[in-house]
């Protein structure tokens, strides 16, 4: 699990904004998948890289959680 999930229940919710999502090209990098509808790519973590799919600043407590763990790394 990505360090920047710390503290975070494997069911929080995070806000999304849109409708994309990426489909990356080797699924080692695949930190999380999030279900609507299907599952998708959500965040990927790969060494010192960390990218999400969803807002994590508009994310309330788990956002900021978030937010946290990767200022802290």
């Amino acid at each position: 699990r990505p360090p920047i999930f710390a503290g975070i229940e494997n069911s929080a919710h995070f806000y999304f904004v849109h409708s994309y999502y990426v489909v990356p090209a080797d699924d080692a990098v695949v930190a999380t998948e999030t279900e609507y509808e299907r599952p998708f790519c959500s965040s990927i973590w790969r060494e010192n890289l960390y990218a999400t799919q969803f807002h994590p600043e508009k994310s309330q407590a788990d956002g900021l959680r978030v937010l946290k763990n990767f200022a802290e790394l």
